[in-house]
């Protein structure tokens, strides 16, 4: 378990670990998850996402066993007004078109992060 400080800010990536990605495609999938949640957060609270900026981007990626339990956690941190974006890969290399590869979580708080993915374990 991961114990964070609850005014902290980081963002989260969840990766499906049921995919046989490459080391670059997996970089390119969380890069991918990474940018597209920082531009759902800075539309919901902007100076949240420029103090993330400016703190030193903190991020953790954990993974998630399935797209059912990917998609699972998109909807809860949707139900809770978390800022999140899914990633489903063009299928131009490794995938077929439109698999759903990550999750991006973030910038935001810690604390409401946490509730969904504590008991995650780190990729």
């Amino acid at each position: 378990m991961r114990a964070s400080n609850p005014e902290e800010i980081k963002q989260a990536i969840l990766v499906r670990a049921d995919l046989d990605m490459g080391r670059g495609k997996l970089g390119a999938q969380i890069a991918h998850a990474s940018v597209l949640s920082f531009l759902e957060a800075q539309k919901v609270d902007k100076e949240m996402a420029m103090e993330w900026l400016d703190t030193g981007q903190k991020k953790i990626v954990l993974k998630v066993d399935d797209e059912e339990s990917l998609k699972k956690l998109y909807a809860a941190f949707r139900f809770k007004k978390v800022p999140c974006a899914l990633v489903n890969d063009a299928g131009l290399t490794q995938l077929p078109p439109g698999t759903t590869t990550t999750l991006g979580i973030g910038p935001w708080k810690s604390k409401e992060i946490d509730i969904f993915t504590e008991k995650l374990k780190l990729l």
